[in-house]
């Protein structure tokens, strides 16, 4: 498999125009005044991070913003299940896009007993009347699962547990993961069962070779919307004008950042 997974030189040639093409997506979502939402869900260590961090790369954080949102508070606990995804939705001309979603419920809260039957079920029932709602309005709903082998995820924590730099990234709900598998396989099971909707469709991601699945996820996205490149403001950049007079204080007064580069004192 190892052998089959993209090189490093072509996965670059191929990244930056569809890049480039996120830009021009972003800029007829601005000016269009569109809604897009983007969910990324998945196996832990999937690949959907490192997607994220793809697509939003080069785009405004004013227009294109990553959700991430942590465990809910005692007060959210109590509000309607879909209540704190809202607010984060986009207003005319932005892009959202989730990591990992309401889809929780249907997952780890499923597997890891966070939620009781019956709001696991009441979930099932209403999130595609929620979906469809939000289509009705006119938001652009995208949904993607990145699908990963268990060899491949243990590999992909065994890389992490040894690397300083992605430590962070492993916690003990990951490796909770690994001894349940079949129970978050049967649980993503049923969950697409009930949610992959005409209207919101579930689109699979295959993750072995993130690479290549960075490349198909944003290769898909852009397929699926009908945007064009938007005609650019002309800025004329002025003329400085003659200086009236203007001295900036001596440097004796500020606290400069030091040099990390200049050479150690002998």
């Amino acid at each position: 498999m190892a052998s089959d997974r993209l090189k490093r030189k072509v996965y670059e040639k191929k990244i930056f125009p569809l890049q480039a093409e996120l830009v021009k997506l972003q800029e007829w979502v601005r000016a269009e005044g569109q809604r897009v939402v983007v969910i990324f869900e998945g196996r832990d260590a999937a690949g959907k991070g490192g997607t994220i961090k793809r697509v939003a790369e080069y785009l405004n954080p004013r227009v294109a913003r990553v959700v991430a949102l942590p465990a809910p508070t005692e007060r959210e606990r109590t509000q309607w299940y879909f209540q704190r995804y809202i607010e984060h939705l986009p207003a005319a001309g932005q892009i959202t896009l989730f990591d990992r979603s309401w889809y929780n419920r249907a997952g780890v809260e499923r597997v890891m007993g966070f939620c009781t039957q019956e709001e696991y079920t009441r979930f099932l029932h209403q999130c595609p009347v929620f979906e469809r709602l939000l289509v009705e309005d006119g938001i652009l709903l995208r949904k993607y699962w990145f699908s990963v082998s268990d060899a491949e995820q243990e590999r992909r924590f065994r890389d992490r547990q040894e690397d300083p730099m992605r430590q962070w990234k492993l916690s003990e709900m990951d490796l909770e993961s690994i001894t349940r598998w079949e129970e978050y396989s049967r649980a993503k099971d049923e969950m697409m069962i009930h949610t992959h909707i005409p209207e919101a469709p579930w689109y699979d991601v295959e993750s072995e070779d993130k690479r290549r699945a960075r490349i198909n996820m944003i290769a898909h996205l852009l397929s699926t919307i009908p945007y064009h490149e938007v005609k650019k403001p002309h800025f004329k950049i002025p003329h400085r004008p003659r200086s009236s007079g203007y001295r900036r204080p001596p440097r004796s007064v500020e606290t400069p950042v030091p040099d990390a580069l200049a050479p150690s004192p002998t």
